[in-house]
């Protein structure tokens, strides 16, 4: 004898006063002579044979629904967002920034304290944050900025514009981003005002940090703490990226980079233990240093655009090829080392 759930006319009919009459289970149990679990069964029955076809319309226009998943199982992200590819690196920009103001403001709950590094997208996140309905919200900057380059790229100047935004209070770190020796830095760190800032990055709820990387077109450059000079040397060091102007390698390390690390600001080995951590970079240029930021724990949620996106399932692609060939082969990998 045929089964209730099996029967497909029933099937049907059920699926009709549900999803087009939008009649609720219990209802559709008490007009059918059914059991309310009866009724849930069915229609589970009926998305498993495909009578029923669920589709989703995406809100922001695009479909990345399966590309974000599939980084955040590869990468063990939290979240990722990903963003159309812009030609135009202001409306690429914009992207980012609207797609991170969107995230923090449901992310951002009342007297959470958000760390902010420097950059150009995240500079741009304020104009789109459309309400700030958290109380006792609190912006500090993750790293100095004062000179007279590229002052709408400073950690201060992007603090102060966000706490705005959001109706919060912001702290300023008056020093410089970088100063030119290790003894001028440690000096600097035991000003009572500074010294209070890096305090507060010890509870920071969320961080929302940029990825460069070593070239020409870097926000590191363009504030004029480091030249061209600079970032050959950190090339030839391996550096693939930097987050708050602190260099790591394509592992994550930090190490080989701690002499030149001069910067007056939060160690960015405390972001690991920020519960929401936020990498905000584009561009298939950046993926390896994305890919260095995530090993290293600087970050577990990821804002980007797809073909970075793209460029960082290819990369570990082909790392998960080089290892099961080397697992394979272990002599000829003992060769190449020879």
């Amino acid at each position: 004898m045929k089964k209730v759930v099996d029967d497909e006319r029933l099937m049907v009919k059920i699926c009709e006063m549900y999803y087009n009459q939008d009649i609720n289970q219990k209802l559709v149990a008490r007009e059918l002579g059914l059991s309310r679990p009866t009724v849930s069964r069915i229609l589970q029955n009926a998305r498993e044979r495909g009578i029923v076809k669920i589709i989703i319309d995406p809100i922001f226009g695009n479909n990345y629904v399966d590309l974000e998943k599939k980084l955040e199982s590869r990468y063990g992200l939290k979240e990722v967002f990903i963003v159309d590819t812009k030609q135009d690196s202001r409306d690429q920009k914009d992207e980012l920034a609207k797609a991170t103001a969107n995230y923090l403001e449901r992310l951002i709950k009342d007297d959470s304290i958000i760390g902010v590094s420097m950059g150009s997208s995240i500079g741009q996140i304020y104009r789109f944050v459309s309400k700030g309905t958290s109380k006792r919200v609190t912006f500090i900057p993750l790293i100095g900025g004062i000179g007279h380059l590229g002052m709408e790229l400073h950690s201060n100047t992007i603090v102060e514009a966000l706490a705005k935004a959001f109706g919060g209070d912001s702290f300023l770190l008056h020093a410089p981003a970088r100063v030119s020796g290790i003894k001028i830095k440690e000096e600097l760190m035991k000003e009572a005002d500074i010294r209070r800032i890096i305090k507060m990055g010890d509870g920071l709820d969320v961080a929302v940090v940029g990825i460069g990387v070593p070239n020409r077109g870097s926000a590191i450059m363009s504030t004029g703490y480091y030249d061209e000079k600079d970032m050959e040397t950190m090339r030839k060091k391996n550096v693939v990226g930097d987050v708050c102007m602190q260099f790591f390698d394509i592992n994550g390390s930090t190490e080989a980079f701690e002499g030149d690390n001069c910067v007056i600001g939060v160690d960015i080995k405390k972001l690991r233990r920020v519960p929401h951590s936020i990498g905000v970079a584009s561009g298939s240029e950046k993926a390896r240093a994305i890919q260095g930021a995530i090993t290293g724990g600087f970050i577990n949620v990821l804002v980007t655009d797809v073909e970075c996106g793209k460029k960082m399932l290819e990369l570990d692609q082909a790392s998960e090829m080089v290892t099961k060939n080397e697992m394979i082969n272990p002599e000829s990998e003992r060769n190449v080392k020879k």
